[in-house]
């Protein structure tokens, strides 16, 4: 199978199990946003030790990966690609409170940084929250079905990348950087 088909030269692509659509709908918007949260997450994992954070954002990725997939169809349930459920939204909120105990409770707002895997976690947390305003964007712009789960999802998402960089710092030994008010 080659890499390039070339039906997609003139700005258009096709949905799985739906029609083509030009490349800046709001679906390929939704799912592609989807995939650079992936890819960046492939860069954190590029820059952490084997262990629990790594596999933990391994297995993110590739609910990620099913995501896409639920959002670069029009009709799911049709073609099963329904694959992000309740239990991945439990499972991000028991990683979310099982590392956020491990943290110093926040008295104040902290800057992006540390580390460099801790930084790309929050790059991967801003990209994380533009999916999901895609996300929203799509559910307004469309009759077709978007599981209410996907926002769900991305919200915690977002939450539990926030706390792995900040529990990436920690383990590097290295303090939240704490926002200054402009005077």
């Amino acid at each position: 199978m080659k890499i390039y088909t070339k039906t997609g030269d003139h700005g258009e692509t096709g949905l799985f199990g739906g029609p083509r659509v030009r490349k800046d709908a709001p679906r390929i918007e939704a799912y592609g946003t989807v995939d650079e949260l992936n890819t960046v997450l492939g860069v954190v994992r590029a820059q952490l030790e084997p262990g629990e954070v790594d596999t933990l954002v391994e297995t993110l990725q590739n609910d990620l990966f099913a995501l896409g997939a639920q959002l670069a169809t029009p009709d799911p349930a049709a073609h099963g690609t329904v694959m992000i459920g309740d239990g991945h939204i439990a499972a991000l909120e028991g990683a979310i409170d099982r590392f956020e105990a491990q943290l110093p409770p926040l008295k104040q707002f902290i800057l992006p940084g540390g580390v460099p895997a801790a930084a790309q976690l929050h790059l991967a947390r801003a990209v994380c929250r533009r999916a999901e305003r895609r996300v929203v964007a799509l559910v307004h712009a469309t009759s077709d079905p978007v599981a209410e789960n996907v926002v769900i999802y991305l919200n915690r998402l977002s939450d539990l990348l926030f706390v792995l960089a900040r529990a990436v710092n920690q383990q590097a030994q290295r303090d939240d950087i704490p926002w200054c008010k402009p005077d």
